[in-house]
């Protein structure tokens, strides 16, 4: 008798986490491993956030806060959607979780029911499809390809929904792809999505910052405001903010939708952590000014990786518009044979071979739900970079 329970056989850890974790326990063992599998930005916490976490402590505010955000935090993050994006809400249409990934569990878990759907373009960010399915949810894969820039098409988003459709899923810039919609693209599938009046939308705006050259960021609510009422906006200060331990996200949508997130918080997570919170107030209503410069050097870091990777034989790899990930195919090298004398049979085969061989650990792109491909996480320095990716050329010259 299994101790697992059905839902949680349902669902598989995180190839991301576990890609990282592997790269960590070669390290300690004495390899020369280069990790490009975590998305994690190598800049520090900016100071005056951490001077404001410190003064949180000293000031006492280290107890329990409401379940889904001090009203503070709920008013920076109202201010910022005004401010960055021109979307109006209340602080009730607010959430504050400890991190993106219980936003989405909280929204899931609050909405679904057995049979429901939820529409998800592939390449996904390899929580999504497991939250859903641990929620009691059923996810809908729609391939995208890298010839439409790893983007939804307006005419498969049309067919795949049905009259169970509960959920669609965007990610602009996107997690792996690092794709982003421009604002005609996102009219086409909101266009779309006004024809279904009973589907609602999750939009995961992480990436938002990370935008490159003169790409203009807009989300689907401010592109079409007939879709406000039906959207969850999330967002958080992991990335640009270089808070990924912090541990906040939030999102802003329907006051009922929230409500109920917050009754799933009551009874799993509470409060995300009160200092983090203050730090979180700090980021958003303090200085943005070190957000274009670090995304200036995002954007040299990809022009670096796509530059060699493209260099490297049997590997395509296109320019993504932002985050800090590339997601190049590997379907030349398919059916070959590795260094090692090993057959390549998909993406996970080269993953793999390349960290035994090289002492590189991506993240291969069948863990994304689309194959042949792999993803880099190209936020570390760019010297890391090189060296991995001369790594990469060498194996790939190799493999025969």
């Amino acid at each position: 008798m299994s101790l697992e329970s059905a839902a949680l056989a349902r669902v598989k850890p995180s190839a991301t986490l576990a890609a990282d974790a592997k790269a960590r326990d070669l390290k300690a063992q004495g390899r020369d491993v280069i990790s490009l599998a975590a998305g994690e930005p190598d800049f520090d916490t900016p100071e005056n956030i951490k001077e404001a976490a410190i003064k949180a402590i000293r000031d006492g505010k280290t107890k329990y806060t409401n379940v889904d955000g001090i009203p503070e935090l709920k008013e920076a993050i109202v201010a910022k959607f005004q401010r960055e994006n021109g979307l109006t809400y209340k602080t009730s249409q607010v959430n504050v979780s400890p991190g993106g990934k219980p936003v989405i569990w909280n929204a899931m878990l609050a909405t679904l029911n057995p049979g429901d759907e939820v529409v998800i373009p592939t390449p996904y960010w390899v929580s999504y499809w497991d939250i859903v399915l641990l929620a009691g949810g059923t996810p809908v894969a729609v391939p995208t390809s890298a010839e439409t820039g790893f983007k939804l098409q307006p005419n498969d988003l049309e067919a795949a929904i049905t009259p169970k459709t509960k959920w669609v899923f965007l990610n602009s810039p996107s997690n792996p792809s690092g794709a982003a919609y421009t604002r005609a693209e996102l009219k086409a599938v909101a266009d779309v999505l006004l024809r279904h009046p009973q589907v609602m939308i999750l939009t995961d705006d992480m990436y938002e910052h990370l935008v490159f050259g003169d790409f203009e960021f807009t989300t689907i609510a401010q592109v079409e405001p007939a879709l406000y009422e039906r959207t969850l906006t999330m967002n958080g200060v992991s990335k640009a903010y270089a808070m990924t331990g912090w541990r906040i996200g939030y999102a802003a949508g329907p006051e009922a939708l929230i409500k109920s997130m917050a009754k799933v918080m009551s009874q799993t997570t509470s409060n995300p952590s009160s200092i983090s919170q203050w730090a979180a107030v700090e980021a958003l209503n303090g200085t943005q000014a070190f957000i274009k410069p670090n995304a200036k050097l995002f954007e040299a870091r990809r022009d670096l990786v796509v530059s060699m990777l493209n260099q490297a034989s049997g590997i395509a790899c296109p320019t993504p518009e932002g985050a800090f990930y590339v997601y190049p195919s590997v379907e030349k090298l398919i059916g070959k044979t590795s260094p090692s004398g090993k057959v390549i049979g998909n993406d996970q085969d080269f993953a793999v071979e390349l960290l035994e061989q090289e002492g590189v650990s991506v993240v291969f792109g069948a863990a994304f739900g689309l194959s042949p491909f792999f993803r880099i996480s190209y936020a570390t320095s760019n010297a890391v970079l090189e060296d991995a990716c001369t790594r990469i050329q060498r194996f790939c010259a190799n493999v025969k």
